[in-house]
């Protein structure tokens, strides 16, 4: 089975009450989140992170082995943390506290993706790039945490060297609102799908998504869902087109045109998959996207 590498940070969330003093601490990291998805749905995938010798620590690694993941972990510190608040409408933000230094991993000889992107690619732009360049094909999605990042300039530049690294990009309307203030989301996607991938989605949150490849673009409504939040929903959609695309053999790098060049139809599957698996993620608390089972009956 081809394997999928995800190459990024796995970190404990810490979740509040709103306006109180008790936390939750949950599992999560978009790369580590993403990783968790794909492997609830049936993939072979490795997790290359960084975690502390710590309880927290050894509450990631029981929950990526849990889901299905293979931990590559590097040693850190002390397990990364992120204090996440939430509004009355499910929306979280985010106050980190981190403390691993990646190195660009070693690509073993099974993996057909890797996927990387988040506080890892803003943070160790260097050792995540290198890895981008080696990997057979590329999953990217920026995942952007103002409070952490520089100045907008610097922050595009970066961003868009490697989505022209990447085969597949996906990107939420909020990532691209505020790298580029009063733009409008879908012509950004068509601009970085110039810059080199095959597909660039755009989530729009109840609104759905859109896809753009060199055979135009493609929209999806969103399913219905009674919302409990929305962490980790992003994460479930990148996780669930991954799993599609790969079950289709678009990400097979000798099939790179055919996945530029996809429509509505092979488009169909991958972005229901995607909006089925954000739909379910945020239908529960925090990041807990679905199993194949799950996302098979709710489809």
């Amino acid at each position: 089975m081809a394997r999928i590498l995800v190459f990024g940070e796995a970190l404990v969330d810490l979740v509040g009450d709103p306006g109180g003093r008790r936390f939750r601490a949950d599992p999560g990291g978009s790369p580590a989140n993403v990783a968790v998805g794909l492997g609830r749905l049936g993939n072979a995938v490795t997790l290359v992170t960084g975690l502390g010798d710590d309880a927290f620590g050894r509450l990631v690694t029981g929950h990526l082995t849990a889901s299905g993941v293979t931990p590559d972990v590097r040693p850190a510190p002390f397990t990364p943390l992120a204090v996440v608040s939430v509004d009355d409408q499910g929306v979280p933000s985010y106050d980190f506290a981190l403390s691993w230094t990646p190195s660009a991993p070693a690509m073993p000889p099974d993996t057909a993706v890797l996927c990387t992107g988040s506080l890892a690619a803003a943070l160790a732009e260097g050792p995540v790039e290198a890895a981008m360049a080696g990997a057979p094909a590329v999953a990217y999605d920026p995942n952007i945490r103002p409070p952490l990042l520089g100045d907008r300039a610097s922050e595009r530049r970066r961003v868009e060297r490697q989505v022209a690294l990447s085969d597949v990009v996906k990107a939420s309307d909020e990532d691209l609102a505020w790298l580029y203030p009063g733009a409008d989301p879908v012509e950004i996607a068509h601009r970085w799908r110039r810059l080199g991938p095959a597909l660039v989605a755009v989530t729009r949150g109840p609104r759905g998504c859109v896809a753009v490849t060199a055979a135009g673009q493609v929209e999806r409504p969103a399913p219905p869902v009674e919302v409990a939040d929305t962490v980790g929903a992003g994460d479930a959609f990148m996780s669930g087109l991954l799993s599609a695309l790969l079950a289709a053999g678009l990400l097979d790098p000798a099939r790179r045109a055919d996945l530029a060049q996809a429509g509505a139809t092979a488009l169909s599957a991958p972005l229901a998959t995607a909006l089925a698996s954000a739909a379910i993620t945020c239908a529960r608390p925090g990041a807990d996207p679905p199993t194949g089972e799950e996302l098979k009956t709710f489809l």
